[in-house]
């Protein structure tokens, strides 16, 4: 792990590059401190411009990465190294090497596919909106593999995300039984399992190799970001690319 970002335990092909960043090792002052990678939440925009700069070096990244303009929805798009501004998607593809997918989050579940060959890699935005939608079923249409695997990166854990019974519902109709997936508060409001949830749709697309999901963004404000904990924050990246 290097020391401002998580590296997947997933026994991802030779090949395969993916990281999640932390919130430490960028410039960004007060509420954005400090390795905010977004430039569209009120950050300066040369400290974002820094911190980008930053991640592409210490990471060394082939390129810059495919930016998405995020919008809560199932776009997936395939990322190239010709892109003039984001696409508004929220999940993005490619069987090119060289070429890295990327997602921001802070509180949002970041989900990475591979597929065993090494071959083709995505990166997917699923916040509740997304996977009640279907972005983890179009990333995984797109990327038209019958043998992938996905790693969860940090998202809001199941004892601090509150829904309504409203949320619980949707998944409910989508998925029938997900009960496991709530815990009750009272008669309006919800704790729910992005990762159980994750994992249930995931299952269905039939990703059953699935890894990660053990932090928690909220609950944790030295190394992560999170929009339900602070409003006014950064975002952090989760990347993928084949060498």
């Amino acid at each position: 792990m290097k020391d401002f970002c998580i590296e997947p335990n997933w026994p991802a092909p030779p090949g395969i590059r993916a990281y999640s960043t932390l919130r430490e090792g960028g410039v960004s002052q007060g509420e954005y401190a400090s390795l905010n990678l977004a430039a569209h939440v009120g950050d300066s925009p040369d400290h974002v411009s820094t911190n980008r700069h930053r991640l592409r070096k210490g990471l060394q990244l082939p390129g810059e990465p495919y930016w998405l303009s995020q919008i809560h929805g199932t776009k997936a798009v395939k990322a190239n190294r010709k892109a003039c501004h984001p696409p508004e998607a929220d999940a993005s593809y490619t069987d090119e090497p060289c070429v890295v997918c990327v997602v921001m989050t802070a509180d949002c579940l970041p989900v990475l596919f591979c597929d065993r060959s090494g071959d083709r890699v995505a990166a997917s935005h699923a916040g509740w909106r997304g996977l009640v939608g279907g972005v983890l079923e179009s990333t995984v249409d797109a990327l038209g593999s019958n043998d992938l695997m996905a790693w969860l990166g940090p998202a809001i854990g199941p004892s601090a995300f509150e829904v309504g019974a409203e949320v619980r519902l949707s998944f409910l109709e989508k998925l029938g039984d997900c009960g496991d997936a709530f815990v009750q508060i009272d008669e309006q409001h919800w704790l729910a399992d992005l990762y159980s949830l994750a994992r249930s749709i995931l299952a269905r697309a039939g990703v059953e190799a699935v890894y990660g999901g053990q932090e928690c963004t909220f609950s944790n404000a030295d190394r992560f970001f999170s929009y339900r904990r602070d409003s006014q924050t950064g975002r952090m990246a989760t990347l993928i690319w084949r060498e």
